[in-house]
């Protein structure tokens, strides 16, 4: 991680497309050190993201980002360093703002987001909070229909699972129920979030390597949190304010566990992949991810948290990341892969 005294190319007034919950500046958060370092790979020079470059590339096509809420704090990262440019129109958005589409029109240009936290056929009850009444059911056999009914339109696909898969659910397969993953009291076979986590990427590969459609594809890899003295329910929070120093942390087992998944499932599908003329890349951010404890909203998920009581007991998020923050390195290896890509 090396300093970088020129920080973030937008701020949250120059970029509308800052989601309340990760406008750590506007929320009131005090300092402002985590913007002013950037990651490089080892021995090399990761170029700095060039909006203008980066359009003239997508001229007449659709990029989707399929997956969670990373996703979109991905995509609206996207969205701000591309604001520079050219401000997006925004076309479409489902009930709950999950899932969005944009428009670049001097390039034509089309941005999705694909809010599909399993990216497989699921029921889940819980409200915007998170608070459930009732298990998820998950079909591993299922692809979700809301990204696989759209797949044919996109050229440039980021693909991501992940945390949803931590959360107690019932597994279906073959039209029965299978197992679950820590439904304690169900008489149900625990199988383990791993089974169904390797189950959906398989599914997901397999989907996208034997379509007619060439996309080119990148699996981005899991993230790790910063939750320290507990979790996101349960009083966890994030106060560190500089990175990690390389060697200082190590990752968690479930996110070791996570990325070996997808190691392993990517590597099987590169092959079935070239063969079919499908370009498939690992968009590897997890030990990048992991030295920036700094880059979270914390507290500062809410506005000014602390306006009424410095000592208010606040629910922290050390999962998503502030804008503009660390995530906006994604982006620089995302177009530098896609460059290279094409250029390769």
């Amino acid at each position: 991680m090396d300093p970088d005294p020129s920080g973030p190319i937008y701020s949250n007034v120059t970029c509308h497309a800052i989601e309340g919950h990760q406008n750590c500046m506007r929320n009131g958060r005090p300092d402002s050190g985590y913007l002013y370092w950037r990651w490089n790979p080892r021995d090399c020079e990761l170029p700095r993201f060039n909006p203008e470059r980066f359009l003239n590339f997508m001229r007449n096509k659709w990029w989707a980002f399929i997956g969670d809420s990373i996703s979109r704090n991905h995509v609206q990262s996207l969205l701000c360093i591309l604001s520079q440019v050219e401000q997006a129109v925004e076309v479409y958005h489902d009930e709950e703002y999950r899932s969005k589409r944009w428009q670049f029109p001097s390039y034509n240009f089309t941005l999705s987001v694909v809010w599909t936290p399993f990216l497989l056929k699921a029921e889940v009850f819980e409200d915007i909070n998170g608070v459930s009444s009732s298990e998820i059911r998950l079909y591993l056999d299922e692809l979700d229909t809301k990204w696989t009914e759209q797949y044919k339109n996109f050229d440039y696909v980021v693909i991501a699972g992940g945390k949803w898969f931590l959360k107690t659910a019932i597994y279906h397969e073959n039209n029965t129920v299978k197992g679950c993953h820590y439904c304690p009291g169900k008489n149900l076979t625990e199988l383990g979030f791993d089974y169904a986590y390797r189950k959906a990427l398989q599914l997901v590969l397999s989907f996208v390597t034997r379509l007619d459609q060439k996309a080119f594809v990148f699996l981005r890899t899991t993230t790790p949190d910063h939750f320290e003295n507990g979790e996101w329910f349960s009083g966890g929070t994030c106060n560190r304010s500089v990175p990690f120093k390389e060697g200082e942390v190590e990752m968690r087992d479930i996110d070791c566990t996570m990325r070996d998944i997808e190691l392993e499932e990517f590597g099987k599908a590169t092959g079935i992949g070239a063969e079919k003329g499908v370009t498939l890349k690992l968009l590897d951010t997890t030990s990048l991810s992991l030295l920036r404890p700094d880059g979270h909203p914390g507290p500062y998920r809410q506005f000014q948290p602390f306006a009424k009581d410095k000592n208010a007991k606040v629910q922290n998020d050390c999962l998503h990341w502030c804008l503009p923050g660390p995530i906006d390195s994604w982006n620089d290896l995302l177009m530098e892969m896609m460059v290279d890509g094409i250029n390769g």
